[in-house]
């Protein structure tokens, strides 16, 4: 009879065990939504911002295509002076390394 109460209290820790990994793989899955969620919304907030940044320089954007668009950001990021500028502000935000 012991071997029979001793199998059912590992059958029940198992159980109990196996419930608190099922528990935590839906937690896992729950934060890695969240995580998502949040770098989206991030990544969304940066490229409004940026977006109306790029807005507030042009004159009467409404009326320029985004064509046009991409053509003056290309002119404007193969100048010499503007690649120099921004390997400079991509050196001085660099992270630094142990």
């Amino acid at each position: 009879m012991p071997d029979t109460s001793m199998l059912e209290k590992l059958n029940q820790k198992l159980e109990k065990s196996e419930k608190k990994l099922r528990k935590a793989i839906n937690d896992e899955k729950v934060l890695q939504h969240q995580l998502k969620q949040l770098t989206r919304k991030e990544r969304t907030h940066r490229l409004c911002t940026r977006g109306g940044m790029l807005e507030s320089f042009l004159q009467e954007p409404e009326r320029l295509t985004d064509d046009d668009i991409m053509l003056l950001l290309k002119l404007i990021f193969h100048r010499q002076d503007t690649q120099e500028l921004l390997k400079k502000l991509l050196e001085r935000k660099k992270p630094e390394t142990p």
